[in-house]
């Protein structure tokens, strides 16, 4: 299971319940798919938005009891349905997509963790709705766990975005750290690049140990999963630590044996 932007969900997982499996895909379809009307291809941005605006006429349909007959909005009313969700968490995904269209630059971090709110964050409610589980603690620490995951992406992937003309890193960070965007456009490291990644990566991890203790409260397979999911995320952290920061040459991104350590974690977690 790749700890990555929408790849968070486990589609593909072992630990993942044979009778969940339809539902978390009926949703990952969903996301993904409009996360790519966001992201690939060469429409226009207003293009995007109207094919954004399809899949919120979509879900008004699915409130209303009249879904679409495209298949992806059908699958997803049965699950909405079966599982009584919430629509806002999709919503919420779709509003982050749209914003994904407009905005390139955070100017500090909670303008930041407040496009994780709406970008990663409904993936883990969802995960936790289509379970059940709907306590308030575990849906804060899901919520740090799904952030987190999301800030990993974005540092992970500061060499790609920047090639799409996004920066996620926050402005007012680069400039506390003296880091221009024609450094982060030339690859450019140094100490100032090293002291802003250092503590980007300790802003992340402490959100995903925020988060941590719901995988070892929740029962069963959820908790395996969330158990990999959490120590997936710290090894990356890891692994951008390992290369001293420099996310240029090559993403950072786990191997077998990082898998191996990854599970050996989880089982001591």
């Amino acid at each position: 299971m790749a700890v990555d932007h929408y790849e968070n969900f486990p589609v593909a997982s072992i630990l993942l319940p044979r009778r969940l499996r339809p539902a978390v895909e009926a949703i990952y379809a969903f996301a993904r798919s409009a996360d790519d009307i966001a992201d690939e291809g060469d429409a226009r941005p207003e293009e995007r938005l109207a094919a954004l605006g399809a899949y919120d006429a979509a879900l008004d349909a699915i409130a209303a009891g009249t879904p679409p007959q495209d298949p992806l909005f059908a699958r997803l009313a049965a699950v909405v349905a079966a599982y009584r969700l919430d629509l806002q968490p999709l919503r919420n995904l779709l509003s982050a997509f749209r914003q994904d269209v407009t905005t390139v630059r955070y100017a500090d971090f909670a303008a930041l963790l407040d496009y994780c709110r709406r970008s990663a964050d409904p993936v883990g409610r969802l995960m936790l709705a289509l379970y059940g589980v709907a306590d308030p603690l575990s849906l804060r620490q899901s919520d740090a766990v799904c952030s987190a995951l999301q800030l990993i992406n974005f540092w992970q992937d500061v060499a790609i975005d920047i090639e799409k003309g996004r920066i996620y890193l926050p402005l007012d960070d680069l400039q506390r750290f003296g880091v221009g965007e024609a450094d982060i456009r030339a690859g450019r490291r140094g100490p100032a690049w090293t002291a802003l990644m250092r503590f980007e990566v300790e802003r992340a991890r402490a959100l995903m140990l925020e988060g941590a203790p719901l995988a070892t409260r929740l029962p069963g397979r959820v908790g395996w999963e969330l158990r990999m999911v959490v120590q997936g995320g710290l090894r990356i952290l890891e692994a951008i630590e390992r290369v001293d920061y420099d996310v240029f040459a090559r993403r950072p991104k786990l191997g077998r044996l990082d898998w191996l350590a990854v599970g050996w974690r989880a089982i001591k977690m």
